[in-house]
């Protein structure tokens, strides 16, 4: 993005009203809040303050009574919408904790749980991102008294009143001007919590004491201030990179596709850190808000399912959390499923959505959870929770603490478990479909599916999650050494059809090509 059109992208914020009967242009939160652009008129001054003003209706049916934290990451249109929120909340006579820098989704959950665990006036936040999405986009998320994403109840409730709200020319919002906003607002040290509360969940003595050499790309993105903290409180010999912060993000390269995505889990734009994995015996990246991570060793940046097959192992054998189980959503790898069956550990299989790990963490039932996607959390090692949103600044230190504790990097555990355990082939493919193709793949049956995948005979053929019973929004087919999902997306017209083989590439293109033949006959 060059520096005329982000004047552009600023301007259409305050400008570009949206049309309440245009589904494209309304409030919708998917598996990560409402997203958009203001170039599309679907990331507005407009659609914040009205899901700002529907929050402030609504957050004591959530269970808020209390403060609500306020944060913001580096994308450009992060800025006016934070200002936007906090003129809203202000003006509804909530107490707001602010940071005027930029904040990591994972320190807001650990502040509201820190939070609620000491008042019983509980606290939630919103958080101004659109995570790993290009520069020209904006999000808002929310989080409840629990510290994680909201579920759908709550979002959908948010949604309907914001709606209504833009449907009635935002007459129900209240609103007061930005200086006095920010004098009612009370400063918060969100990286100071984080930096002093993080060693409950990771050994940072072990890593100290061991001197590895560090290298962590915050992508331009809200983690920067955060390594920078963690590494002078700790002593940890640990380089920040890239310390630029530039919200049109020129320095990022291109993805696969050409687009710029801060994408923490993709070699092409981690190709800056990737040139320089021989300085370091680990290297870390975040996305913008740091809900992902990337880890990269002297070997090349991990594949994220072989990471979390990775921290899966290490943590299931270095701390107790008895009776927790293992969280993971039905299109991440069945590795970790081995791993937990291995350790006597049952395994807790959701739809797509750390939304459904929340509760699992929040309880102690769930020493883990993770998704395909590069993101996960965990408990502290006495089994509190210490975020229940996605952390990728935890799960960067882990990998650290991986290599500390058994002398090896997060990579080479992964192969002792592939070796042991079965070696996963995976792949993940996105077609386009109508929106009209897109419904009627939302309604796929078990009658759809015949009796065999790539030679082997199917054993489960799954519409809901074994873990929490809820829907997958699409069909799981599982054999014995392999299985395949086609799932819609929430957000954008096209299906995912995802696969994974354990006998070998071959195999997994044979598992691929029945699952295109089977949205093939759908579309037919």
């Amino acid at each position: 993005m060059e520096p005329r059109e982000l004047t552009t992208l600023l301007t259409l914020y305050y400008e570009a009203k949206p049309d309440p009967e245009n589904p494209l242009e309304r409030v919708a939160f998917g598996t990560s809040g409402h997203r958009g652009t203001s170039l599309k008129a679907t990331f507005t001054e407009a659609h914040v303050l009205a899901i700002a003003q529907a929050i402030a209706d609504l957050r004591e049916s959530f269970g808020a009574s209390g403060p609500i934290f306020l944060a913001k990451d580096t994308h450009a249109l992060s800025e006016p919408a934070w200002a936007t929120a906090l003129s809203v909340l202000a003006a509804n006579g909530l107490k707001v904790l602010i940071d005027q820098g930029y904040t990591p989704t994972p320190l807001v959950s650990l502040a509201i749980l820190e939070h609620n665990a000491k008042s019983p006036a509980k606290a939630d936040g919103i958080l101004l991102t659109p995570s790993h999405n290009p520069p020209e986009d904006g999000g808002l998320k929310y989080n409840p008294p629990t510290g994680g994403p909201a579920d759908t109840r709550i979002t959908k409730a948010i949604e309907a009143r914001a709606n209504a709200l833009l449907r009635e020319g935002l007459k129900g919002v209240k609103r007061l001007p930005l200086k006095e906003a920010l004098s009612r607002a009370k400063p918060f040290d969100f990286a100071g919590l984080y930096v002093e509360k993080v060693q409950e969940a990771v050994n940072l003595e072990a890593i100290r004491a061991s001197g590895l050499r560090l290298g962590v790309d915050p992508l331009g993105g809200a983690s920067l201030g955060v390594w920078e903290r963690l590494a002078e409180a700790y002593g940890l010999n640990l380089e920040v990179v890239n310390r630029t912060i530039d919200p049109t993000f020129r320095f990022m390269p291109p993805d696969h596709d050409g687009k710029i995505r801060m994408d923490c889990s993709s070699p092409y734009a981690m190709a800056g850190l990737l040139a320089l994995r021989d300085r370091y015996d680990l290297a870390i990246g975040n996305d913008p808000d740091a809900d992902r991570h990337g880890i990269v060793t002297p070997r090349g940046l991990m594949n994220p399912n072989h990471y979390l097959a990775a921290a899966l192992h290490h943590l299931f054998t270095t701390r107790a959390w008895p009776g927790a189980k293992a969280g993971k959503t039905a299109v991440t790898s069945a590795l970790l499923d081995r791993v937990a069956g291995e350790l006597g550990r049952e395994v807790y299989e959701t739809p797509v959505g750390f939304k459904y790990f929340v509760e699992g963490l929040l309880q102690g039932r769930l020493g883990f959870g993770g998704e395909e996607s590069a993101g996960a959390s965990f408990l502290r090692q006495d089994g509190r929770p210490f975020s229940t949103d996605k952390d990728g600044i935890l799960l960067g230190l882990l990998a650290a603490e991986i290599m500390a504790r058994r002398g090896q990097a997060p990579d080479e555990l992964y192969e002792t478990l592939a070796e042991r355990l079965g070696r996963p082939h995976y792949a993940r493919k996105d077609l386009p479909v109508t929106p009209e193709a897109k419904a009627r793949l939302s309604e796929l049956t078990l009658e759809a599916v015949g009796q065999e995948v790539a030679g082997e005979p199917i054993l489960r053929v799954l519409t809901r999650a074994p873990g929490n019973g809820e829907p997958l929004g699409g069909l799981k087919v599982v054999t014995e050494n392999a299985w395949f999902a086609v799932r819609p997306s929430g957000t954008e017209d096209i299906v995912k059809v995802y696969a994974e083989s354990f006998r070998g590439e071959e195999h997994l293109k044979a598992v691929l090509e029945a699952a295109m033949a089977l949205v093939a006959r759908l579309l037919a």
